[in-house]
């Protein structure tokens, strides 16, 4: 097991890696921007290490500062959390270079995941239902052309490099077409300096449905369940959830079976995710994977009771799971709420002080959070100011605790979505389940109710 680690990342998530830490026994190292000294995670972690400027690009993505702060304090492991570094395949290859564990898959594996037209590919040959669509890079607007009308408008262009609904454009016509390959190469470009694009399907009122996954260093590999991500806003995810409602227990094999052999034909190793859209007709189409750990893994520690985040601590340090799939046991239903520094109605991020912090606790509630009064919420990073997740026997259960607990939560100085969140749980498409990926914009411009799945 690991003597010391370095967690390469800020806010929630460090305190959540740190918390793990304490719990097996292991020594922490925090990195900080100067924007961030006074943080939770600096103020509790055995160490910390100053890295540079506010601007993420001088601190928390500084590959070299970072690196350097795990050398200086010999760490032998590094943590990256999820978003900075967490999915930069040249950083996990530095971090093999100097003889530091980077916890989470090989940097082959996160470099042929981040390209999504690789994953896509490797995905179909392992017999993993894909959407429709360019089997790699689009050549040139001819070629794109032609794939649109073979399978039909509407279709979407999406970066090769992309993430978090940067680099995507739906076209409904040749017309737009045009305009959408240009625009999402633009797009690419400039968000992750690759300009390289994809060609798929677009589907229509789907369900964003996740299967989380496990995989040793020995071959093992095991699926956690599902989570329903359908709640978001340009694609950036509000609400989460756990079990599915959609899903009927033949359909959550099929697609249980289909995450396991995309896991094992990529290889992978510790935590991520294979994430699919669910079609109003029941089928289900790979999107992607994300070689990390997830923002909402706590849902699934909730079902499961295991501890996401030891167990990647675990299997970097060479362990094996110790259990096989029929060993995961799953428990009743869990929520999770994101609260962000952001005006509930523009969206519009409000950074600023917290003058008063108050949630409330009680039966099946757990509050993952590097907020407190007087603490600062930055302009420089992540508007998220906390996780709240509540589980119960049953759906309705978890529901009526996450009322209670939006209700009577207070966060004041700074502008939050807790309105929209409290809108969310009350409203009646989401209480009988009738969701998809457009269902926050029809809620918020009064629309008519998504269409439910079988």
């Amino acid at each position: 097991m690991f003597k010391k680690i370095l967690i390469a990342n800020r806010g929630e998530i460090a305190l959540r890696i740190l918390w793990a830490c304490r719990e097996l026994g292991i020594s922490t190292v925090a990195v900080h921007s100067e924007a961030d000294a006074d943080a939770l995670h600096v103020r509790y972690a055995d160490e910390d290490v100053c890295i540079g400027p506010p601007a993420s690009r001088e601190s928390y993505l500084n590959l070299s500062s970072v690196i350097a702060a795990a050398e200086i304090t010999d760490a032998d492991a590094i943590h990256p959390g999820y978003g900075f570094l967490a999915e930069n395949a040249h950083f996990a290859e530095v971090c093999e270079a100097c003889n530091i564990k980077f916890i989470g898959p090989s940097p082959a594996v996160i470099r042929q995941m981040g390209d999504k037209s690789k994953a896509r590919e490797s995905m179909e040959a392992a017999g993993v239902p894909c959407v429709p669509g360019s089997r790699g890079t689009l050549g040139s607007e001819v070629e794109a052309m032609a794939l649109a009308r073979k399978i039909g408008y509407p279709v979407i262009i999406k970066a090769a490099a992309g993430g978090g609904g940067r680099g995507m454009r739906i076209a409904r016509s040749e017309e737009e077409l045009r305009v959408a390959i240009q625009t999402a190469m633009n797009e690419a470009k400039k968000a992750f300096d690759v300009s390289d694009v994809y060609l798929e399907k677009y589907i229509a009122d789907p369900r964003h449905v996740e299967f989380q996954m496990l995989g040793d260093e020995r071959g093992n590999v095991v699926h956690l369940g599902e989570r329903e991500c359908s709640i978001q806003r340009r694609h950036q995810k509000l609400v989460e959830e756990s079990p599915c409602t959609a899903l009927s227990p033949k359909l959550r094999k099929r697609m249980a079976e289909a995450a396991l052999a995309g896991a094992r034909a990529a290889n992978y190793q510790n935590a991520g995710t294979i994430e699919f859209l669910l079609a109003p007709d029941g089928k289900f189409y790979f999107i992607e994977m994300n070689t990390r750990i997830q923002v909402e893994h706590p849902v699934t520690e909730m079902v499961t009771g295991l501890d996401l985040i030891k167990e990647q601590i675990r299997i970097a340090a060479g362990e094996p799971l110790g259990y096989t799939q029929d060993d995961i046991r799953f428990f009743g239903h869990a929520i999770e709420c994101r609260v962000n520094a952001e005006d509930s109605e523009s969206f519009v991020p409000s950074p600023g002080r917290i003058t008063n912090f108050n949630i409330s606790g009680g039966p099946g509630v757990r509050i993952d959070t590097a907020a407190h009064a007087d603490g600062i919420i930055s302009p420089y990073y992540d508007s998220l100011v906390a996780k709240v997740i509540t589980h119960g026997n049953s759906r309705q259960e978890a529901i009526s605790r996450m009322r209670r607990l939006l209700d009577l939560m207070v966060v004041e100085g700074i502008k939050t979505t807790i309105p929209v969140l409290r809108r969310i749980i009350s409203d009646t498409d989401f209480l009988q389940g009738r969701i998809s990926t457009h269902y926050l914009e029809r809620l918020l411009a009064g629309g008519k109710p998504v269409a439910a799945h079988s």
